[in-house]
């Protein structure tokens, strides 16, 4: 017998190494030199990244001046995740932003990791944030450093960043409208719309830059390129506040409506009715078949598939309708076509709580209803629920590998995406994030994340507001 056999050859081992976890792959690599070459194969950890993260490129890797391997990466991003799923002290830095004199009304990431290319290397994030008392502040969240402060004007109501993250846009209490250059601070448009404003909306198309706001007497107004060129105004709810304003993913609708007048239906706009109207016809314009409209959203694997929160009429109760929306052309004519593709009622138990709804890329919905989270299938099955604050939520975030929760209560709560064998898709709650003092502040106001952080405004006593900003390092 042969007690010496000859080794398994490279390709075989390669093969057969395909079907171990990472964790496996580390230690086949210890057994022997042949063993450790074929499980350093670059093809196999590049292989494990795209089987967990679906879409991988040459770019995570770093620039051209930095040579990362994937089992680098792969390493690295497990190791961060770990970090962001379990929240142990001392996985992650705590940064108190002050500087606001006033209440903050927003904020958002102008600089920071995206889930589906984060950059491992360098996880610098710059947030933006707004505040009553007339500034934008921009900061380094790393490093709890102020980057730049705008000049004090009125008292700001809104903010967005655009689709590119190099421009924030604000609104304060008179309409006025200003964009800022995110990196610097600069002031570049201005435009007043004369009435307060209720939402603001930026998309783009075919590399065209346009905003769209919602103002207090019940009008869209579109905003073209960097000198904010006003193309088109569209009454969509005469003499009630513009507070819902969505774009569909395909970019071709937008959805307005009134949170404040549970008779009034939202309406969808085909987009270039807004953004390249026509002085013979009138804006290509059709109201939903419902009334009212408490929360909506697109969803984001959809061209252009709504779904919406409104009463039912008979009893009152709350119903989430999902509609697909389309445009029917003739030689004559286009035809808007609203099509129900389900329905079902909701059982929050909050009629009087303000109603959150947001929409993850599993083709889910995310809604937050007075201390309850809940998670729904569009087909109406109720995936998960949650009821862990003891006061009223505020605001949520949501992405494809977490959702956070802001609640009055000061606390920020962290869910994770999962997927079982048996039950498919999965929400899983894993810790709290403490905001401080309920000596000093009232609770936490809105809440935003990038993929290796997050950040939440907490709502001062004293009137000054405080940014709390959590860093999670690989």
């Amino acid at each position: 017998m042969d007690l010496h056999p000859p080794p398994l050859i490279r390709d075989c081992l390669i093969h057969i190494f395909t079907f171990l976890t990472e964790e496996d792959l580390i230690t086949a690599s210890s057994v022997c030199q042949d063993w450790n070459e074929a499980a350093e194969t670059p093809w196999l950890w590049t292989k494990m990244c795209l089987q967990r993260w679906s879409f991988c490129n040459l770019a995570v890797l770093g620039s051209e001046h930095v040579n990362h391997s994937w089992k680098r990466y792969f390493l690295q991003r497990c190791h961060l995740e770990m970090k962001m799923t379990t929240g142990r002290s001392g996985g992650y830095t705590c940064k108190s932003l002050r500087g606001h004199a006033g209440r903050v009304v927003g904020l958002v990431y102008l600089q920071g990791n995206s889930a589906q290319s984060p950059d491992l290397w360098n996880s610098r994030a710059t947030v933006c944030s707004a505040s009553t008392d007339g500034t934008v502040r921009a900061w380094d969240i790393q490093n709890g450093e102020l980057l730049w402060c705008s000049p004090v004007q009125s008292p700001l109501t809104a903010i967005i960043g655009d689709e590119r993250r190099e421009v924030v846009i604000t609104a304060d209490s008179t309409g006025l409208i200003k964009t800022w250059q995110g990196e610097s601070g600069q002031e570049r448009a201005s435009f007043a719309t004369g009435s307060p404003l209720g939402s603001l909306l930026q998309y783009n198309i075919n590399n065209n830059w346009f905003l769209t706001v919602g103002t207090s007497q019940g009008s869209v107004c579109t905003l073209a390129d960097s000198a904010l060129t006003k193309k088109s105004s569209v009454m969509v709810c005469d003499s009630f506040k513009v507070n819902t304003l969505l774009v569909s993913r395909d970019k071709k609708w937008i959805t307005a409506g009134t949170k404040d007048k549970d008779d009034l239906s939202p309406k969808v706009i085909y987009t270039e009715s807004l953004t390249s109207p026509s002085e013979d016809e009138d804006p290509l314009c059709q109201s939903l078949p419902v009334t009212g409209c408490q929360a909506a959203v697109f969803i984001p694997t959809q061209p252009a598939r709504l779904a919406l929160i409104h009463h039912n009429g008979l009893h009152n109760n709350q119903v989430l309708t999902v509609f697909d929306v389309s445009i029917k052309k003739t030689k004559y004519k286009s035809e808007i076509q609203v099509q129900q593709v389900e329905s079902f009622p909701l059982t929050l138990n909050s009629r009087h709580s303000k109603v959150l709804l947001e929409a993850a890329d599993s083709n889910c919905l995310v809604l937050a209803a007075g201390q309850g989270l809940y998670v729904y299938s569009l087909k109406g099955a109720l995936i998960a629920n949650f009821k862990e604050h003891t006061m009223s939520i505020s605001s949520i975030s949501v992405d494809s590998f977490r959702v956070v929760t802001a609640s009055q209560d000061l606390s920020l709560r962290v869910l994770t995406w999962g997927k079982d064998r048996d039950h498919g898709l999965t929400l899983e709650s894993q810790y709290h994030l403490l905001g401080g003092s309920h000596t000093m502040s009232r609770g936490f106001t809105h809440v935003a994340c990038d993929y290796s952080s997050i950040t939440a405004s907490a709502e001062g006593k004293d009137g000054k507001d405080v940014l709390k900003a959590y860093s999670f390092t690989s």
